[in-house]
């Protein structure tokens, strides 16, 4: 056993000199270096390099899990009770760490998941950006002073920590999200289990390595890492023992649907960041130009594994060729590699082998849909790679760029999330036909509308049933100070980022202060305030 802070990381030695760094990770609980109670392991694997291992970690164990809760709970009466503007001190510690060392961790994060050096750099940005904010928020966790309705008495309300949250994520922003989710959480006074994503390990060790180097006590933010049906499975689990206070998840709907089930009968509170078919509407009015890029990114940037990629691309009658042309035009063009190894790279590979999986499945479901598909041929291979590639297919999970036509509601690519590098094309007939459109699949995270149109912007983002919409911009994009979340299938109402996700780790408490020194009953000892007729005669106004 080895405390989190007296050692640097264990390097797996190779006899292969071409080998990169091996690391030898571990769970931190009450901020210890663990390894799971019965030593098993599971590597992480770069998805551009598919030979090349990040490390190993611990297959966390229920009695892990267990250990971790045990130390959020032994860690929350003296956490939450250090002073807020304390609380938020550290927190702006963390971010000038995460600026001290972000190059490092932006090549961490590439490595590990794929994604191109400029997006990982956008999403530590994102996570430091996080820090700062609510490093002043510590000075602003208000309560208010309410007016009592009896004399010598004083009303109050405060914010108050819930206890032991729960953190899972998803792999796509493995610095941006969790952030999103355990700052506000500690600055609120309440303490952490973070269950990591299964193919961010190595991002999320470093992570909750540089929390610690901040001055975060011990036990206040636990680090278990392992697979969702396994780590995840006994977090969510904790929640029917009794052992949780919140739960917040970012994931897929249908997982998020069993997470609020349990919470729910356990009356917990649980904050669900789900799927999204983001619909992106292009009107006659717009600037066709800066549309074509806005609907290019939305759709391909991260190889579409971002959860407010574009979904269905909407688009009028009375431009729908010109458009398709154009944006045709850039997706044959797309430069697709490792972006460690090559500039210029629009995106890079999948995250892993499971997501590739899995995209591939949702590209069976729309080649039998109907639809008719303009470009993509599923995983590039040697023999079967656009003309854009950079290096070697087989190295990594790396996937064409799809696009499919003639996408009409009765299809089922219309309404299901496809999470990878692929959109369905869908034609308007007018104004009110494509905000329809737009609200007919049964998401509602992000939403985007090019219009030139003053009226048609103010109608579409109020019809629009989504948590957030863009207007002359893409689908995605999010900043530390704005809410994000979604409607319908992807979440139940809560927000992360901002101010407004304080909602999500406190709760209002209201203080009576009797100064009387007698017993006051609101409501029945009020004083009654009679009415009386004004002393005014009218008739001299006839």
């Amino acid at each position: 056993m080895t405390h989190v802070l007296e050692t640097g990381f264990e390097i797996i030695e190779s006899d292969n000199p071409d080998d990169n760094v091996k690391v030898k990770g571990y769970n931190i609980i009450n901020g210890e270096l663990k390894l799971s109670s019965d030593g098993k392991l599971f590597e992480s694997h770069n998805p551009a390099r598919l030979k090349d291992c990040l490390g190993e970690f611990p297959l966390s164990t229920k009695e892990d899990v267990h250990d971790a809760i045990k130390a959020a709970r032994n860690a929350f009466s003296t956490w939450s009770t250090t002073p807020a503007p304390t609380r938020g001190q550290i927190i702006g510690n963390m971010g000038r760490l995460l600026m001290q060392y972000k190059d490092d961790i932006v090549r961490v994060e590439t490595r590990e998941i794929g994604k191109t050096l400029k997006e990982s750099a956008g999403s530590v940005q994102e996570a430091i950006d996080t820090c700062l904010f609510f490093q002043s928020e510590g000075r602003r966790l208000y309560g208010q002073t309410v007016n009592s309705e009896l004399p010598d008495k004083e009303l109050f309300t405060y914010r108050r920590p819930l206890g032991v949250c729960g953190i899972i994520n998803a792999c796509n922003f493995p610095a941006a999200v969790p952030f999103w989710k355990m700052i506000p959480a500690i600055m609120c006074g309440n303490t952490c289990v973070w269950k990591s994503p299964q193919d961010a390990p190595l991002l999320s060790f470093m992570l909750t390595r540089i929390m610690h180097e901040s001055g975060l006590p011990n036990g206040v933010i636990n680090l278990v890492h392992g697979k969702g049906s396994g780590a995840g499975q006994y977090l969510v689990d904790a929640v029917d023992e009794g052992l949780l206070n919140k739960i917040s998840f970012t994931g897929s709907t249908s997982v998020g649907k069993m997470i609020g089930e349990v919470c729910g009968r356990n009356l917990v509170s649980a904050s669900l960041e789900l799927g999204g078919k983001n619909p992106l509407v292009i009107m006659p009015s717009a600037n066709i130009e800066n549309a074509v890029e806005g609907a290019y990114w939305a759709g391909f940037g991260t190889a579409g594994q971002r959860c407010t990629s574009l979904g269905n691309l909407i688009i009028h009658e009375e431009i729908y060729d010109e458009f398709v042309e154009k944006l045709m035009d850039k997706v044959r063009s797309t430069t697709i590699g490792d972006s460690m190894r090559n500039d210029g790279v629009l995106y890079g590979p999948m995250l892993s082998e499971r997501y590739a999986t899995d995209f591939l499945k949702t590209l069976e479901m729309c080649d039998s849909s109907g639809a008719i598909k303009l470009w993509g041929k599923g995983r590039i291979t040697s023999e079967n790679k656009p003309d854009n590639f950079l290096g070697i297919p087989e190295e990594g999970v790396y996937m064409w760029p799809h696009v499919y036509d003639n996408v009409t509601e009765d299809m089922a690519c219309f309404h299901e999330e496809i999470f990878g590098p692929a959109i369905t094309l869908v034609k308007a007939t007018d104004f009110e036909h494509a905000l329809y459109l737009a609200n007919a699949s049964p998401y509602g995270l992000s939403s985007a509308i090019y219009t030139n149109d003053r009226l048609e912007a103010y109608r579409f983002k109020t019809g629009i049933k989504a948590g957030m919409t863009g207007i002359n911009n893409s689908t995605t994009g999010a900043e530390a100070h704005l809410p994000f979340g979604g409607v319908k299938g992807s979440g139940n109402g809560t927000r992360e980022s901002g101010i407004w996700v304080i909602e999500s780790y406190s709760y209002w408490h209201a203080v009576n202060d009797e100064l009387s020194g007698k017993l006051q009953l609101a409501q029945m000892d009020v004083e009654e305030i009679d009415i009386e007729a004004a002393d005014v005669d009218y008739s001299s106004l006839a």
